[in-house]
């Protein structure tokens, strides 16, 4: 009884969580599309296995898939495979146990925030896309 105001709700704040969650991906993917050679350098820079490669990867997983959570579409499955690449990018971008001072907290911080949108992005593969989204058309 006390919960039915999120129960009479639930679809819509399932969209709102779903722009939220992508709201980062998004904006980062856009970023490294529009500035690709300066993402490629970010890349070597950082390690990444084929950098070339890992920019494309990148820029589909972040900008591509992200749009297609925040449409609903493929919602499940595409949560579940950026949740896979966001744990990815946690261990190759921000490996904090290597590193000290600053750099190591700064590091900490976002490999952390990594796992927490880990969990966000599990729920939401539990939990579906909601009622406005193209998975429920």
């Amino acid at each position: 009884m006390r919960y039915t105001l999120f129960e009479n709700r639930k679809d819509e704040l399932i969209l709102v969580t779903r722009i939220l969650l992508m709201a980062l991906f998004v904006l980062f993917g856009w970023s490294k599309l529009t500035g690709f050679s300066g993402t490629v350098a970010y890349m070597t820079q950082t390690g990444a296995p084929m950098p070339e490669i890992s920019a494309v990867i990148a820029v589909v997983m972040e900008f591509v898939v992200g749009i297609a959570i925040v449409v609903g579409l493929y919602t499940r499955p595409l949560a579940v495979l950026l949740a896979l690449y966001t744990l990815g990018t946690a261990f190759i971008a921000h490996h904090y146990w290597t590193m000290s001072g600053m750099e190591q907290y700064v590091n900490m911080i976002n490999f952390y925030k990594n796992v927490s949108i880990i969990g966000g992005l599990l729920l939401l593969s539990v939990t579906g896309p909601g009622k406005y989204s193209f998975d429920r058309k």
